[in-house]
């Protein structure tokens, strides 16, 4: 039986994810990549392996990250003592500040303390490289266990004697720990085609990197989360699921750390989400300068800007997602080996949406342009943007010709697309329609190229984008608009609700107190929620099989639509229906079952992260405008 998604907590290095289950398990972990074929995959099917470090009986088990940090600390009870647990991905070698993740050895550390009395531990180590094709030899080495088989080399330090069972291809064993008495376990990772390859690792190196580690994390915090608002420790926390969510060497944001976790119990709503979305682009920027820092915004918008770059050229559609290093194809497969989560079957890798028509994109990339023109223009700052010219340092700060170029084809292709069906932001699988965000997204697009037009040298374009914005915002407001559901909806023509529409407000289409606006907000908190007051993203038919559960990400989106009204006290009780669904750890998937109040889908949910951080700053900022001044 599947645990339950909540059971995990997230560990990173900034290249790498694994999931570490409540009874000490690590059932998830990809080496070198986020998006690399599994070691361990019991998440999706027991074959895929796993690593546990587990006691009998445990009466008691509580969890945390130690203070500011993504090191994780669990503490099991048992008759005859307590021991603490701790599991990190290793920080490369004096990581301090903005260098997090930079050099990172590809190492996961395990530590066992015992705390009181004495405990007795069991190991097992059932590594399953490439989604749980490959069952490796283990060969014993000084001081831990070498495994060989397929592309990968792993070496398990460890202070025990192991036993190895070559027919089942496992590692066990175990061991007895007094209070105050430590034992250090890691695994090391390396190519088989790497000239540095895995090797055991000392207990000493072992402690040094723990400590290092929990340094590493503690300096990112200290210089980087200045927020102080409502819901201080979860906006922080979330700043920092962000950036463990956050793949080093591009800047990219993956948009959860699995794959194939379903959207609903033996559904096939299954998808790859390790790769990054254009669509959450002014979204994820918003949210980092709240609760990360403005370095941690410019990495991800150049990662978005370069990997997009010249996809225009040629009269293509913008790729609306990218691989974590910026690759474009994403070809969707099946594992067939695995049964899935809770037999939620397919299991899928790669991703086909990267080949849908997203009409949205043009807005979100030039959002995030606007968003941070600040610093992107600022010559106080030093910050002139992604492919800026790397002589004007002592000049009038500039963006390179080449970015201008491709702002202002971002501006011209939502002018001259707008008109034209699409998938929507929610990627259905059906056929295309004329979604209301969509189209909104292209206004949003062509305001923010009006905003910027001397920046980008498009000052001869203002007339003409000002004309298709009105033609825009004509169309929206009549046939987004129906009288019957009383709301703006999901597409034009309909009646159907839909979340996106709740965007009208957050992106400067309408006023959040405009009449119609806040009869869609009212529609959607009494029409588009369950029996908690979660919002659904929508309930329409979209081409695929199966129910879904209501969208965390979509109530977060309505807290912030709710304080934008000058609603803080309703915008409160919303926000605080969906942050109640963080697990013990502070971590969201990003749906919520209706019947069971469950987590489900891929874990942990950038986007729900992300919805969590703006709502509170929204809330925040609302609360701070309406104290008294004396």
């Amino acid at each position: 039986m599947s645990k339950p998604i909540a059971d995990y907590a997230l560990l990173s290095d900034r290249h790498s994810a694994a999931l570490v289950s409540r009874d000490g398990s690590i059932d998830w972990l990809c080496f070198p990549r986020f998006d690399s074929p599994s070691i361990f995959g019991r998440l999706l099917g027991e074959r895929a392996g796993h690593w546990s470090i587990w006691a009998k009986e445990a009466s008691q088990v509580t969890r945390r990250y130690l203070d500011r940090t993504m090191v994780l600390e669990t503490t099991l009870r048992t008759s005859t003592g307590a021991v603490a647990i701790t599991d990190a991905l290793a920080m490369g070698d004096g990581n301090r500040g903005h260098e997090l993740g930079r050099g990172a050895p590809h190492l996961l550390l395990r530590r066992a303390k015992c705390l009181e009395g004495e405990i007795e531990l069991f190991l097992d180590y059932l590594p399953r490289s490439e989604y749980g094709l490959v069952h490796p030899l283990f060969h014993a080495v000084d001081g831990g266990v070498a495994a060989s088989g397929g592309p990968d080399v792993l070496v398990l330090p460890s202070p025990i004697a192991l036993a190895v069972d070559q027919e089942l291809s496992t590692v066990s064993g175990q061991l007895e720990l007094r209070r105050g008495e430590t034992a250090d376990f890691a695994l090391h990772y390396s190519k088989r085609s790497e000239t540095e390859t895995a090797r055991v690792w000392s207990q000493s190196e072992i402690g040094a990197r723990f400590e290092d580690t929990v340094s590493a994390w503690e300096s990112w915090s200290e210089l980087h989360q200045a927020y102080e608002g409502p819901w201080r420790n979860l906006v922080h926390h979330s700043g920092r699921v962000l950036q463990a969510l956050s793949f080093a060497p591009t800047g990219a944001i993956c948009a959860a750390a699995t794959t194939s976790l379903p959207e609903t119990v033996g559904g096939a709503r299954n998808w790859d989400y390790r790769y990054a979305w254009v669509r959450d682009a002014s979204f994820t920027i918003q949210a980092l300068w709240v609760a990360a820092c403005p370095d941690e915004a410019n990495e991800f918008f150049d990662y978005m800007t370069s990997s997009a770059a010249g996809s225009l050229d040629r009269g293509y559609d913008l790729q609306i997602m990218f691989g974590i290093g910026g690759e474009r194809d994403l070809t969707e497969r099946e594992l067939p080996q695995l049964e899935g989560w809770r037999e939620s079957s397919p299991v899928r890798v790669g991703n086909d949406a990267w080949k849908q028509r997203q009409l949205d994109v043009y807005g979100e990339l030039l959002s995030t342009g606007y968003r941070l023109s600040d610093h992107l223009f600022d010559d106080s700052s030093q910050r002139v943007g992604p492919m800026a010219d790397t002589d004007k340092w002592g000049a009038p700060p500039d963006l390179a010709p080449a970015t201008r170029r491709f702002f202002v084809q971002l501006a011209d292709t939502a002018a001259r697309r707008w008109q034209e069906k699409d998938q929507g932001i929610w990627e259905v699988r059906g056929e295309p329609r004329d979604f209301l965000y969509s189209k909104l997204m292209c206004w949003v697009a062509l305001d923010r190229a009006v905003t910027l037009a001397d920046q980008l040298d498009a000052s001869d374009r203002v007339e003409a984008w000002k004309q298709t914005q009105d033609q825009i915002r004509e169309a929206i407001q009549t046939r987004g608009w129906s009288d019957r559901a009383n709301a703006f909806t999901q597409s034009f023509g309909s009646d159907v609700l839909d979340a996106s529409s709740l965007m009208l407000p957050l992106v400067g289409f309408l006023p959040a107190d405009d009449p119609k606006v806040l009869a869609t907000i009212n529609a959607t908190e009494e029409r588009l929620t369950d029996e908690r007051g979660l919002v659904y993203r929508y309930r329409s038919h979209d081409g695929l099989e199966g129910e879904e559960g209501t969208f965390l990400l979509c109530t977060f989106w309505l807290a912030q639509a709710l304080a934008r009204a000058g609603q803080p006290a309703r915008a409160r009780t919303v926000f605080e229906r969906a942050a109640a669904f963080v697990n013990d750890v502070g971590l969201l998937a990003e749906e919520v079952d209706p019947a069971s109040g469950e987590l489900l889908g891929n874990f942990p949910q950038a986007f729900s992260h992300i919805g969590l951080v703006n709502a509170a700053w929204a809330i925040a900022e609302v609360e701070l405008r309406q104290i008294p001044r004396t």
